[in-house]
């Protein structure tokens, strides 16, 4: 979550008057995130977050993502509900963007993710997975492989500018992985960015899964790949194979993944990583001026990359073929 658009308290107060959520008490900027302009706001009848959709979210996608969590929470996933305002709509506009209003989910996303953060994201992330099967909507993902290289020529000029060889680093793998990319893994709904700040938990329970505006139809196992770079590398940049056994095993008890699943993971896993990368370093080189938003170091995810690079296959995230559940 971000701030790229600041709205006024009067014109806050008089788009409110439009939903039936009460009065408007008080309001701040969410800072983090790099995607979209994100406010709390307190009401007299509580808690919601409002989103303005900027950047790479189009205003055409809006009716899949608020659709897919009002589908999802219908069969037991927990994730936010958009509000209707007056006329029946779940996106409205505010100072000229989309916009959509959501209600509060309880929960602090976990800093620091142990072991058991890891285990319920893996679980929320299959049973998301199954539950999605009958989504009726589609959208293709325009930030997957055939993406990965526009999104380089936006970055490419000044990509040694951010560090020396970025620009070969890149150019190598892109074309390794536009070579290798497979194309007859199970697809469905993904979340496609279940990175902690996206979940929520009470303690070690998980409350909720939040922000949907990259959801799409994918792979599956990208989803998973993409959590094993999220959720498993430490601080200090290592990876953690006790945190992936947790994750894998969890999301394996839900869905299973397949042998062919199983042995693509670690080029999904680069895949994901250098998804982040590009569009970490797209946005790091390119921050609005004035935008209250905290750009994020591509570099973190070079570094998961080049481990990414050196995975022979599923053993190295401490899972025995054939099958995740333990």
């Amino acid at each position: 979550m971000a701030v790229y658009t600041d709205v006024a308290a009067e014109d806050l107060a008089e788009f409110l008057k439009s939903y039936d959520i009460g009065e408007l008490l008080s309001y701040k900027g969410i800072a983090e995130g790099v995607e979209n302009s994100n406010f709390l706001l307190h009401t007299s009848q509580g808690a919601f977050i409002l989103t303005l959709y900027e950047k790479r979210v189009a205003e055409d996608d809006l009716p899949y993502f608020l659709s897919l969590m009002a589908h999802l929470a219908e069969r037991g996933v927990s994730c936010p509900q958009p509000a209707r305002n007056r006329k029946g709509e779940v996106t409205s506009r505010l100072a000229g963007r989309p916009a959509a209003i959501i209600n509060f989910l309880e929960g602090v996303w976990p800093r620091r993710p142990n072991v058991a953060h890891c285990s319920g994201v893996g679980e929320a992330l299959a049973k998301m997975h199954v539950a999605g099967r009958d989504f009726p909507l589609v959208r293709n993902n325009p930030l997957s492989v055939a993406g990965w290289r526009p999104l380089f020529d936006l970055a490419a000029a000044r990509a040694d500018s951010v560090q020396p060889g970025l620009h070969d680093f890149i150019a190598r793998e892109l074309d390794h992985l536009e070579a290798a990319w497979p194309t007859d893994l199970p697809v469905g709904v993904i979340h496609a960015d279940l990175f902690p700040d996206n979940v929520f938990f009470l303690g070690d329970r998980l409350s909720g899964l939040i922000d949907f505006p990259f959801a799409c139809n994918d792979i599956l196992a990208y989803d998973v790949a993409i959590c094993l770079n999220a959720w498993c590398f430490e601080p200090d940049h290592s990876f953690n194979v006790t945190k992936a056994r947790a994750l894998l095993n969890a999301y394996g008890r839900e869905r299973p993944l397949s042998a062919a699943e199983e042995a693509a993971l670690p080029l999904l896993a680069r895949g994901a990583a250098m998804r982040f990368l590009l569009t970490r370093l797209v946005d790091f080189l390119n921050v609005p001026e004035g935008a209250l938003v905290q750009p994020k170091d591509p570099l973190e995810y070079v570094r998961k990359l080049r481990f990414q690079q050196s995975v022979a296959a599923i053993n190295d995230y401490g899972i025995t073929p054939a099958g995740c559940a333990a």
